[in-house]
C-alpha cells in the first residue's frame, strides 16, 4: 500500500518510520510550511497554566525563566511528548481533539484563573473564546504561522505516478485545502480515484465530501497505523 503523508517531517518522524517499518510505502507531500511568529518570551510565573493545541506551538515556545513545573494542557500525546522533551513535567494530554482538551480544562479539580493559549495564526476552533465563556481568563499568544504549499517537484510527481496512492493522511483544514489545490493544479484526480482520504476530524472529512471526494474516513490521532493495518487486512 502507498501512503501519502502530508505533515512536515519534523512533526512526524516517528510515525513515518513506523509506517515504513510495517512494509508500507510513503510519499511525502507536505502541504504546509510552518515558521516562527517571533513571539515575545513569556514568564511562566505570570500564568497558572499553559495550553497547547499543536506540537508546533511547543517547538516555537519561548520563556524567560526556568520554571517548568507549570501545568500544561496538551491536545494529544505528540504535543505532550514534545513538552516533556523540553523539560516540562506537569503535563496532561487529551485524546487529540480540541473539544476533548477543553473538557479536561473545564473539569479540572483546580480552578485556573490565568491561562496562556499558545497557537498558530489560523485555528479551527477559537478555544480561548470558548474557555472565556466558561469563566476562564485566557491570553491567546500566536507563536507560529502556517502557509500553504501548493507546488510539487518532479521527483514527487513521478512517485505519485509510479505508486498511485491508496491512502492520504490529512491533519488540518488548512492542509486539506492545500492538498485539494495540489491535486487540481497537477491534474492528479484520476490517479486518486482509489485513494482513501483519512481525516483527523469530521469537519475535514465533510470538506472533502463537498469537494467530490468519494472515499473518506476519519481517524483518531495516534491510531493511524492501526487504521492503516485494518484497511489493509480489509
Amino acid at each position: 500500500m502507498n501512503i501519502i503523508f502530508t505533515r512536515p517531517f519534523i512533526d512526524s518522524e516517528d510515525l513515518m518510520s513506523s509506517i515504513l517499518n510495517s512494509g508500507f510505502n510513503i510519499i511525502h507531500v507536505p502541504t504546509l510550511s510552518i515558521s516562527s511568529a517571533n513571539m515575545q518570551p513569556i514568564n511562566t510565573n505570570n500564568y497558572d497554566g499553559l495550553i497547547f493545541t499543536s506540537a508546533n506551538a511547543v517547538r516555537f515556545l519561548k520563556i524567560t525563566n526556568s520554571n517548568k513545573n507549570i501545568k500544561c494542557f496538551c491536545v494529544g500525546n505528540l504535543t505532550e511528548k514534545s513538552l516533556r522533551l523540553k523539560g516540562f513535567n506537569n503535563t496532561i494530554a487529551a485524546s487529540g481533539t480540541v473539544n476533548a482538551l477543553k473538557n479536561i480544562i473545564i473539569n479540572s479539580e483546580k480552578k485556573f484563573n490565568n491561562l496562556a493559549y499558545l497557537c498558530g495564526d489560523i485555528v479551527s476552533i477559537e478555544l480561548d473564546k470558548e474557555l472565556s465563556s466558561e469563566g476562564f481568563k485566557v491570553s491567546k499568544i500566536i507563536n507560529y504561522t502556517s502557509s500553504k504549499i501548493t507546488d510539487l517537484n518532479k521527483e514527487t510527481l513521478d512517485l505519485i505516478s509510479k505508486y498511485p496512492a491508496n491512502i492520504a493522511l490529512i491533519y488540518s483544514m488548512r492542509s486539506a485545502e492545500s492538498f485539494d489545490d495540489i491535486v487540481k493544479k497537477y491534474s492528479l484526480l484520476e490517479m486518486m480515484t482509489q485513494c482513501l482520504v483519512m481525516c483527523i476530524s469530521k469537519k475535514i472529512e465533510n470538506f472533502f465530501k463537498l469537494k467530490g471526494w468519494k472515499k473518506t474516513e476519519t481517524f483518531n490521532p495516534g491510531e493511524e497505523l492501526i487504521k492503516i493495518n485494518q484497511i489493509k487486512n480489509g
